[in-house]
Order: structure tokens, then sequence, then C-alpha cells
């Protein structure tokens, strides 16, 4: 899976994971590989990656080597503290522009603060960031945030941990529909079929986090999320076949003498 068409690496995983949330650094470790991403999400302000010397480093079980670390900007609640948080993960990170842009509204909905996201993606687009950015599941403001240069653009499919599944699978269609730049679920899925769907509908990948780590196996779990993401996307490929409302029978009759 291409990131971006900017972005030179090629990955074959479409599932993206969060490294919070687990109860230990060797938990994390098993449940990324057993989901068998290839990116995987970093919260600069709540995690170390090297920026407090002597404390457990997140790097040394998931290495810059193995993994793409895509910092993120959980915890920011305006354009300046995400611009900030962007600008540290690029020198921590031996200047990698790849982030993960979330600009919060409130600590309750944890909703995205669309205002203040446009305002930070102007601010590092010009600074030469690869923006992924976190989103509603707004096609208009999906576009615009392409449109203004974004590598990726995030919809949220419910309220971040909510664990609801894709609850507007028809404005997350539409801004697949519309896009030109990948579009990624973000927030919001809770099991396996959650993840399938996302897929089916032509994402071309989800990201999670404590749908894995807030299961009651999470390595388990994020085995059978690794599955979903290819199903689905083999299901998206395949074409479903039309929804009817009766049933219709698997060999035609017509021509046959009863």
């Amino acid at each position: 899976m291409m990131v971006s068409s900017s972005l030179a690496e090629a990955y074959r995983s479409r599932l993206l994971t969060g490294t919070g949330k687990f109860k230990d650094l060797e938990e994390t470790r098993l449940a990324t590989e057993a989901a068998g991403a290839e990116i995987v999400t970093v919260a600069i302000r709540r995690s170390n990656i090297g920026q407090n010397p002597g404390e457990p480093n997140l790097l040394d079980v998931l290495p810059p080597s193995r993994f793409t670390i895509l910092p993120n900007t959980a915890g920011c609640y305006n354009a300046e503290d995400a611009v900030r948080t962007c600008r540290l993960a690029r020198e921590l990170l031996d200047g990698r522009t790849l982030v993960k842009l979330e600009v919060l509204a409130d600590p309750k909905t944890l909703f995205p603060d669309i205002i203040e996201t446009i305002k930070a993606t102007e601010v590092l687009v010009r600074e030469g960031f690869d923006v992924m950015v976190y989103t509603n599941d707004d096609p208009i403001i999906a576009k615009k945030l392409e449109q203004m240069g974004c590598v990726a653009v995030m919809p949220l499919a419910a309220p971040i941990g909510s664990g609801l599944g894709i609850r507007n699978p028809y404005n997350i269609l539409t801004i697949v529909e519309n896009a030109k730049v990948p579009i990624l679920v973000d927030a919001g899925v809770g099991t396996a079929s959650d993840a399938a769907i996302a897929m089916e509908l032509g994402c071309d990948g989800v990201l999670m986090n404590t749908a894995i780590a807030g299961a009651k196996y999470p390595v388990l779990m994020a085995s059978a999320m690794r599955k979903a993401i290819e199903a689905g996307r083999e299901a998206f490929l395949a074409g479903r076949i039309p929804r009817k409302r009766f049933a219709s029978a698997s060999s035609p009759i017509d021509g046959h003498f009863l």
C-alpha cells in the first residue's frame, strides 16, 4: 500500500496500530507483530521515544529499522501545540516529516476541532511536513484537507475509544469516492467486523489502538484485526452482489421444461 504518492515507501499492511494503552512494552510489541502493522503511531506527549533519557524507550521494542514511526499530536487542543509537537517529533526522529495531526475540541468527546486542525495543517504543509490528518466524517472537510496538501485523510468512524463501529458508512463512502489521496478510518473501531466494513467501503486502511489494547486478549484481537483487514480488502476488490429485497435462485430455470 502506498501511504501517499508523495512518499517513496510502499507498505504491504493496511492496518496501522497505536502504541498506547497496553499493559507494558512487551505486550505492545507482541500485539504490533500479531497485527502485522508496519506503521505505528506514537503520542509524542505521552510516550518516550528518546526525549526522557533513563526511562523505558518505545523504540527499543519497535525500532525504526523495522517500523515506520508515525508521531501523532494526541492531547493537543490548539494548532500551536500541535505544530510544536510535530516539530519536536521531527527532531527526535532524525528529520522525518511524516506526522499524524489531530487537534481535539474537548476531552469528553475527543472530536476534532476542525478550525484548529485547518490552522495547523496550513503551517505544517508550508513547513514541509507530510500530514496524515484526523478529521470528522464530513466529506466537504475531508476534500478541503486533501486540497490543502495532506498526504492522507483519516475520518473517524465514531468517537475515539468508543468501539461503536462505523456510524455513518455513507459519509465514509462519499469521502472515499471523492478522494485522490489515501483514506484511512481512524477511531471508533470496536471489533474485527468493523474493520472489515471499513475496507469493504473502499478505505485504503484502518488505524486503531483501543480496539486492540482494550480487548480481553490484545494479541489475539490484533491477529483478528489483521485477518479482517485482509478479508475486507479482498471483498472490496471482488465486488459484492447487489442487495435485493427478495430471494434470487442460484440456478436459473428459464428454458427448462417442468
